[in-house]
């Protein structure tokens, strides 16, 4: 069976898995960690992410207008 794709596209790698048996409040726990986790990163690396998101899609666009016109 292939893995769906994470929000990040990736298919291999960690197994995300939830357990069932979470309660609400753990589930809210972990949630908040991490999007405490994700302020954190952004606050010291948001640029050089953006910058590096920038050249990824600059990447995957190049082999379409090398071929096209640019009309």
């Amino acid at each position: 069976m292939k893995a769906s794709p994470l929000p990040s596209g990736r298919t291999r790698g960690l197994n995300f898995v939830v357990p069932d048996d979470w309660t609400p409040e753990q589930a809210l726990a972990v949630f908040e960690l991490l999007d405490d986790l994700r302020e954190v990163i952004c606050a010291r690396y948001l640029s050089d992410m953006q910058q590096v998101l920038r050249q990824d899609r600059r990447q995957r666009e190049l082999p379409f207008y090398e071929h096209d016109p640019p009309f």
